[in-house]
């Protein structure tokens, strides 16, 4: 006890001297927190990405009949004008096209969207109450208000129904099937493709109308009264009160034919002049899984709810389905399930957490010992259940994001409990104290160096959540997870570990003996045997009780002695040497040559850096989970053709997925499902905005991958490589674009540059000629630009005699009624059948409906208030035609009319690369006057990212340089740290060149953010334990205030804090690095499987690792580096500035 009356007096730290003296307490508090972690576990839900609620908010309006010109001036015009003022606005956008208006108003992170949306409310109904806004069906057209939740823009999976029935069966059967998916609460809506709706179409014929003078009014007239049930009040009979209802809804659409329309001259019925026919509406989809055509279902969640249950769900009513009374020879095929690329997501990223935990732990046992690791590994399992239990209380999902997030902090976790657990083990161990007072003394030690240095690595992430627009909205999840996985090891370390190791804590390790090894082995390995002819859920338990005696008895007789040796045999030694070193590196003029040295360093990273650049890239690129084809004609064109073309198309696409080299047999090792759409739902969302309405000239093949692990190695790139290769010219006249799924957040496309000006039709012509001038330099890389709109929509222009109609008492608005009754057809009343409405269409026949001379020559019939007498003249008398083009959209940007010529990159091209080469041919072009274009896009979105987190990395330094200067006092040690963290970046810099890595603009910048907050935690240990060293030397020999320790006694403190300080930081950045391999070498093992299936299912790579190596590796890199920073070069400039002060004291 000698030596622990000459141990200073520690002053301890409250909380946890609180938490040694009440561990009845803190065993209730773990279990409680144990127990509420695993429930939150298990019930939070599961997604691919985090749900994004946009801060955009969406005015869409529908009005039949109208040309893209008309939409913009009537609907699209009056709304931007009332919306541009609106506040907390950063930027409006809108589409006019053919019958539909959509406006996009984007808003900054200062309002709520509720609060925005109610704000576009009141001035879109301030505009809608004007006498000046349109009427459609004589009701004012209806603008809708909504917000995007970008998990209900894409279906979560689509169901085929194949099978040899007629389309009026299938569409019944697609029906039982929706109506069973949307009961469930987590699906919004379900849309079926590839049929149409039904209707009662009344056909007229025109010579009959004409001969039996009947208007298209008396035959909507007479369906609409006739067609109707009236009650007509309640009568007294019989003592009894009862309703007179009179029915005239029809049951059958034959019963038309009996309507009367006219009775002047004798009866006309409607059956003299029509043909009735409940049928389809005009097609306006196609849909097919893998070339056979189905009715296609396509499934849409609500946000927030459980993709992983709504997908379970969807299936087990797929598997049951005869019970809903669907045949049983009716092929129902689930695909695009994107359930299965979440689980098996989530299943890598657990399985990777498992891995990095069984690293750490065992690094952490030989540097240790077996019950100190558990100590320290005890923080692991038990911070990660509190972030859930803390992440389920936010409303949080368990996403990519969130479990990245998990991974990076796993190794990083365990930093404060191995600073606690190495402090308490010291003094027991060299001080002679007992348990208790170890731990609260070794504790009251290093608290407030521990808060401080979780502070700061929370801090470098604070910044990020000022991140603004979608990708932050993407991006955030990942530092809140990391600060609440950081923080709650923090709370462990503080609470849990000081009661644990003032409980349980020994400097020898304890034997093990071999009868109660034995006694554990037959009772566990027993139990386990006998578990094992259980349910593979049960045999997971049986084979970990089989395992833990043989980890045991491999501990006894081998990794003891293995341990004990690297302990007191390697771990001395290299204690031995570093202090060596390091007293060399501290001697003389050393200092200055080891810190010129490491700049030097920095400043070659720099130079071969700009000799030989990395490739760029904003996004990882990423593995195609889904290769996107989209087929585009001319406006105007048919439906068919478009149908007849995408056919050829999904011929050759097939022809290469058959090739020898995509299958292992009979097994495609690439794709697990081809559906093509036509027209409806085939739209691009980059280019459509969502607009889900007829594109008869628009066709969508999707091809969804198969998991990563069952690829065999295949790269699913190289199919859409090939893919592109074998439909490259054959198409002439269709627009093909092959592309992949988006690797996070929507960007747009790399090559997108938008051209500005007012006259809309020389903005398309500068657009031409501009996508001709790039055609001609032949940019390699650059599929196929496209410009999205034109003016190639073909038309009809009717100019009327305005002098001749108003002579003949005739209207602008009655020709146009009539011709659009003819064409578009007139809605006279409702069908009720099987519980559903269906229209009655008022309409020409299809001859007469595409037929000029009897569209035109129709007589306009109406009978003459002035006499009464019944007039009919000839459309044709009153119009003029011209044929014409307009249109096929107007779009602005910020009220401006802008045009935007784009296009994807080709598979194995640089996009930074191929938009710089873009750049430069176009650096000179000549505009016409008033015309502007810039690039915006992907690389819009990656300038406007880079700048945030330039900014971000600067803010992070700030705060972080903020707290060291709280913590010691001091502006040299602070300034210190901060220097190692700059000088870290070699290390980043050197291992992206060594290992030719691209610089990913989103997950490096991120990895050297999260850098700076790593590296500080060693930097500011080692510092404060060295300063407590010369201060005790100072009190020691009695130094006066304010005076300073002689150069040779600070240099042995300095010597004497390294070499203590040691073995923490080594283990806390090997731990942290071993933490991320797994990830950053995309080394993959299930461990379910392996104990339950004992199938490991080994495999290398994966969409994670495409994901997040870049930011792992930036990570390791750096780090890596960092720990030789931190134990030579902050000591040796610590030296350094330390002479500077005895210098400065000497001559003052």
């Amino acid at each position: 006890m000698a030596k622990q009356k000459n141990t200073p007096k520690i002053k301890e730290f409250l909380f946890s001297s609180w938490a040694i003296e009440h561990r009845t307490v803190i065993y209730v508090i773990m279990t409680l927190f144990f127990i509420l972690g695993i429930s939150s576990y298990f019930s939070m839900p599961r997604e691919a990405f985090p749900e994004i609620n946009d801060t955009k908010v969406f005015v869409s309006t529908v009005y039949p009949g109208n040309t893209a010109e008309d939409i913009e001036r009537i609907v699209t015009d009056p709304l931007e004008e009332a919306l541009k003022g609106v506040p907390n606005m950063v930027e409006i956008r809108s589409t006019s096209s053919e019958d539909f208006s959509v406006i996009e108003v984007e808003f900054d992170e200062n309002i709520t969207i509720d609060d925005a949306k109610q704000k576009v409310k009141d001035l879109v109904d301030g505009v809608k109450g004007g006498p000046d806004w349109p009427v459609f069906n004589n009701a004012k057209v209806e603008p809708n208000i909504f917000e995007l939740d970008f998990s209900e823009l894409q279906p979560i999976l689509n169901i085929s129904l194949i099978g040899d029935y007629p389309i009026e069966q299938l569409k019944i059967y697609a029906e039982r099937l929706e109506n069973q998916i949307e009961q469930l609460p987590q699906i919004k809506e379900v849309n079926i493709r590839g049929i149409q709706i039904f209707e009662v179409e009344v056909a007229v014929d025109v010579y009959k109308m004409t001969a039996a003078r009947v208007s298209f009014n008396d035959i909507l007239g007479a369906i609409s009264k006739e067609n109707s049930t009236i009650s007509g009040g309640n009568i007294v009979m019989g003592g009894q009160r009862r309703n007179i209802r009179l029915t005239g809804e029809i049951s059958d659409p034959q019963e038309l034919k009996n309507f009367v329309v006219k009775t002047d001259g004798g009866p006309v019925y409607l059956g003299d002049l029509a043909e009735i026919s409940f049928k389809e509406k005009e097609t306006t989809s196609f849909a097919r899984s893998f070339g056979k055509k189905a009715v296609l279902l396509d499934v849409v969640k609500r946000g927030g709810k459980n993709l992983i249950l709504a997908s379970q769900d969807i299936r087990k009513i797929t598997e049951q389905s005869e019970a809903i009374g669907l045949p049983a020879d009716l092929e129902i095929t689930v695909s695009n399930d994107q359930s299965d690329i979440t689980l098996n997501q989530v299943s890598e990223l657990v399985n990777s957490i498992i891995f990095g935990i069984l690293l750490v732990v065992t690094v952490l046992m030989f540097f240790l010992g077996f019950r100190n690791a558990l100590f320290v590994g005890f923080a692991i399992p038990m911070s990660m259940f509190m972030s859930f239990m803390i992440l389920s209380a936010l409303g949080y999902t368990m996403n990519t994001m969130v479990l990245f997030g998990l991974v990076m902090g796993l190794g990083m976790l365990v930093d404060n409990g191995i600073v606690v657990v190495e402090n308490v083990y010291r003094l027991m161990e060299k001080e002679g104290m007992s348990r208790i007072a170890a731990a609260k003394a070794g504790i009251g030690e290093i608290a407030f160096p521990i808060i401080v240095s979780t502070a700061t690595t929370i801090a470098a992430f604070v910044p990020l959540g000022a991140w603004p627009g979608l990708m932050g909205e993407f991006m955030i999840y990942f530092p809140i997870t990391l600060s609440v996985v950081l923080g709650s090891s923090l709370v462990v370390a503080i609470f849990f570990n000081s009661m644990l190791v003032s409980r349980f804590m020994e400097i020898k390790e304890r034997e093990i003996a071999t009868k109660s090894l034995w006694r554990l082995t037959f009772i566990m390995g027993g139990l386990g045997i006998l578990l094992l002819f259980g349910s593979p859920s049960v045999r997971i338990f049986g084979n970990l009780m089989i395992l833990t005696p043989l980890l045991f008895w491999m501990y006894k007789l081998f990794i003891k002695n293995w341990a004990q040796t690297f302990q007191n045999t390697f771990l001395v030694r290299l204690e031995n040497g570093y202090r060596k070193f390091l007293s060399y590196a501290l001697s003389g003029y050393k200092p200055g040559l080891f810190l010129g040295g490491t700049f030097f360093l920095l400043f070659t990273s720099f130079a071969l850096m700009g000799i030989f650049p990395p490739s760029v890239e904003f996004f990882p690129e990423n593995q195609p989970k889904q290769i996107l084809v989209f087929i585009e004609y001319p406006e105007g064109t048919a439906i068919k053709k478009t149908n007849t073309t995408t056919r050829r198309i999904e011929s050759e696409i097939f022809d290469v997925i058959a090739r020898p080299e995509y299958n292992n047999g009979t097994f495609n090792l690439l794709v697990e499902s081809g559906v093509a759409q036509v027209g409806e739902g085939a739209g691009n969302p980059f280019i459509d905005s969502g607009n889900t309405n007829e594109l008869p000239h628009k066709g969508k093949i999707t091809l969804t991958m198969r998991e990563f692990k069952l690829r065999g190695g295949v790269s699913s790139e190289a199919l859409r490589m090939d893919i592109q290769k074998q439909l490259d010219g054959k198409f002439p006249g269709v627009a093909i674009s092959v592309e992949k799924d988006a690797n996070g957040p929507p960007a747009g496309y790399p090559v997108t540059i938008e051209i500005t000006g007012t006259n809309y039709l020389g903005l398309i012509q500068t657009a031409e000629k501009m996508k001709e001038h790039l055609n001609r330099v032949n940019v390699e890389g650059v599929e196929e630009l496209k410009i999205d709109v034109n003016k190639n929509k073909p038309g009809v222009q009717l100019t009327i005699d305005r002098q001749k109609a108003g002579e003949l008492g005739v209207s602008t608005s009655q020709v146009g009624q009539l011709l659009r009754t003819s064409l578009f057809g007139a809605k006279a009343g409702i069908f009720k059948k099987g519980g559903d409405d269906y229209d009655i269409n008022v309409r020409f026949n299809k001859a007469n409906r595409y037929d000029d001379n009897a569209l035109f020559n129709q007589n306009i019939i109406f009978r003459d208030p002035a006499n009464g007498q019944i007039k009919e003249i000839p459309v044709t008398a009153l119009i003029e035609r011209e044929n014409s083009t307009s249109f096929n959209a107007i779009k602005h940007r910020q009220l401006n009319r802008v045009v935007t010529l784009y296009s994807p990159i080709l598979a194995g091209y640089n996009a930074n690369a191929v938009v710089d080469q873009v750049k430069n041919v176009l650096a000179s072009y000549e505009l016409p006057q008033g015309v502007q274009f810039k690039f915006s896009g992907e690389i819009e979105e990656q300038e406007k990212n880079m700048s945030f987190l330039s900014n971000a990395l600067l803010a992070a330094l700030g705060l972080i340089l903020l707290l060291l200067v709280f913590q010691f006092n001091s502006i040299s040690k602070p300034l210190i740290i901060l220097l190692s963290i700059f000088l870290s970046f070699t290390g980043v810099f050197l291992g992206l060149m060594a290992f030719q890595m691209p610089f990913v603009i989103l997950m490096t910048m991120m990895g050297i953010i999260a850098l700076a907050g790593i590296v500080v935690n060693n930097g500011v240990v080692l510092l404060d334990y060295t300063q407590l060293l010369i201060d005790r030397k100072s009190a020691e020999l009695n130094i006066a205030p304010g005076m300073l320790l002689g150069k040779n006694e600070a240099t042995l403190a300095i010597i004497e804090g390294g070499t203590a300080r040691l073995r923490p930081v080594l283990l806390t950045a090997i731990t942290t690095v071993l933490g991320l391999i797994p990830l950053a070498i995309g080394l993959n093992i299930d461990f379910f499987s392996l104990f339950s299936e004992w199938d490991p299912k080994i495999y290398v790579g994966g969409d994670n690792v495409i994901f997040w190596g870049p930011l792992a590796w930036t990570v390791i890199f750096g780090l890596t580096f960092a720990t030789f920073l931190t134990l030579v070069i902050v000591p040796a400039t610590f030296s350094i500035i330390y002479s500077i002060k005895l210098w400065i004291k000497k001559i003052l």
